[in-house]
This record gives C-alpha cells, sequence and structure tokens, in this order.
C-alpha cells in the first residue's frame, strides 16, 4: 500500500469514567460527542469530512487535514467543544454526563490510501491522553469539564505566539512520563463558563440556605465602585449553585449538584 509523509496536526480525546454505565448510557455518550467534536471542528474552520478519524471506543483520534493551522485546533476548537459539553450536562443525568481529557501534538505521519495514519508522533499523542498530570487535574476540578494537554512542539507553535483566543499564562508546564515516552508537556483547564476561575474559600456548607442566602449582596442597583468592562460578579444563588455574570450581560450558572 503506498503511503505518503505528511506533517499533521493531531487531536485526541478520552471520556473519563465512561466504563459501567451500560451500553446505552454509553451508546448516548458516544453520539453526543462525535455530534460535538463535528460541531466544533467545523466552526473552527476545519471541514470534519477531510479529517482522518479512528473510533477509540469511548474516544477519538482526529487527524487534521493537511495544512490546518494548530492554532485552530485550541481556539476555537478546544473552547467550542467544552461549551458543548457544558451545555449538554446541565441537563443529562449523572449517567450520560461528559468530561474530557484533551491531547494534541503535531509531526510528520505516514498516511496511507485508505487513510491510515501511522508514526512516533500518534504514541506520543497517545502517551499524553494517558498522562498522569492531565488525569489529575480533572480530578482536583471536579466542576472542569475539559482538561488539555499539549506537546512541547505544539506548545511551541501554537501557543507561544499569544494568537487571538490564546493565552499563553493559562497553561503551565508539567512533566510527563508515560511508557516509553518522557518530556515535558503543557496543561491548560478551560475556566468554568469561560469567566475566570472563583478565588477565594468555598461557601461554609454548615450554614443554612437562609445564612447564605442572607450574605449576597444586592444587585438590584448598580454598582459605583465596579470597574468598567468585562466584570465578574459572583452571587450566591440560595445554596443551590452559583451564578457568574459578567458585565458583558453573559451569564452563565454552575449548579453544585450531581458532579461526578
Amino acid at each position: 500500500m503506498e503511503e505518503v509523509r505528511e506533517y499533521r496536526a493531531l487531536f485526541a480525546v478520552d471520556i473519563v469514567g465512561s466504563s459501567g454505565r451500560g451500553d446505552v448510557a454509553l451508546e448516548e455518550i458516544r453520539q453526543v460527542l462525535s455530534a460535538a467534536l463535528h460541531a466544533s471542528f467545523t466552526r473552527g474552520g476545519v471541514a470534519w469530512d477531510d479529517c482522518l478519524r479512528h473510533d477509540l471506543g469511548d474516544g477519538m483520534r482526529v487527524v487534521a487535514p493537511a495544512g490546518t493551522p494548530e492554532t485552530s485546533l485550541i481556539h476555537p476548537l478546544v473552547h467550542e467543544l467544552t461549551a458543548r459539553l457544558r451545555a449538554h450536562n446541565l441537563l443529562a443525568g449523572k449517567p450520560t454526563r461528559i468530561r474530557l481529557r484533551m491531547a494534541l501534538h503535531a509531526g510528520s505521519v505516514q498516511v496511507g490510501r485508505d487513510g491510515t495514519v501511522s508514526g512516533r508522533p500518534l504514541e506520543v499523542l497517545a502517551r499524553l491522553l494517558d498522562a498522569e498530570p492531565v488525569r489529575a487535574a480533572l480530578a482536583q476540578a471536579p466542576d472542569a469539564t475539559t482538561a488539555l494537554l499539549v506537546s512541547e512542539h505544539f506548545h511551541e507553535t501554537a501557543v507561544c505566539p499569544g494568537r487571538p483566543g490564546i493565552d499563553p499564562a493559562a497553561f503551565r508546564r508539567v512533566d510527563v512520563r508515560e511508557k516509553e515516552f518522557a518530556g515535558s508537556a503543557w496543561l491548560h483547564v478551560p475556566a468554568y463558563g469561560g469567566a475566570p476561575q472563583a478565588t477565594g474559600s468555598a461557601p461554609d456548607r454548615t450554614a443554612s440556605d437562609s445564612d447564605r442566602t442572607a450574605s449576597a449582596p444586592d444587585r438590584t442597583a448598580p454598582d459605583a465602585e465596579a470597574p468598567a468592562g468585562n466584570t465578574k460578579v459572583i452571587s450566591k444563588a440560595s445554596g443551590h449553585g452559583v451564578i457568574y455574570a459578567l458585565g458583558s450581560g453573559t451569564m452563565n450558572i454552575g449548579g453544585k449538584s450531581g458532579k461526578k
């Protein structure tokens, strides 16, 4: 079989905790993920039908078409995919909620006429997807929907330039040691709702709902001291959630129930 060597951007996702949910739930999850990936790639200007896709059972590996800018696989793709899965999770029952590990790499691979792809870059991609730092990131942030690990090469090419929508400061360097692979990578956990993560200690869970409600600031009148621009206001909602209200008018509501 004739093959050609091409430089390709590589993307992979894996569903966290997919085992033990049953065939019906897993099939629904797979359908939701496939649709979200299709829409997110399209939104990023990457033709889904031109991608070489490999079903991983509880995830997917995607080889982007030759010439695809690496930056487009981070923004808007990663942020679009994260937003779509968050929207799904708000209405989904616990068995069909989706959290993802994601990995990005790029390199020269062998591409066959039948669409098969092989080469060392795919091995690196697989190790990044299974790496402990990205697993730990989601375990330590139960409200996060996705966590992304990018290779050193991909970071230098797509993240360091600081293109619009990609903030280099949102990535932190980590060490990866998985099987035969050892090296550095860069971890990114998209902030909830696209807004900065809330800071400070968590609400006192021993307090009553009425106490928390009483302590919430009155937002019926304008805040004269609030800075102009895309500011964030955090208000407690009777103990059932946190409302993130951006000064631009966007509102995201993160519920506290049904955490995984």
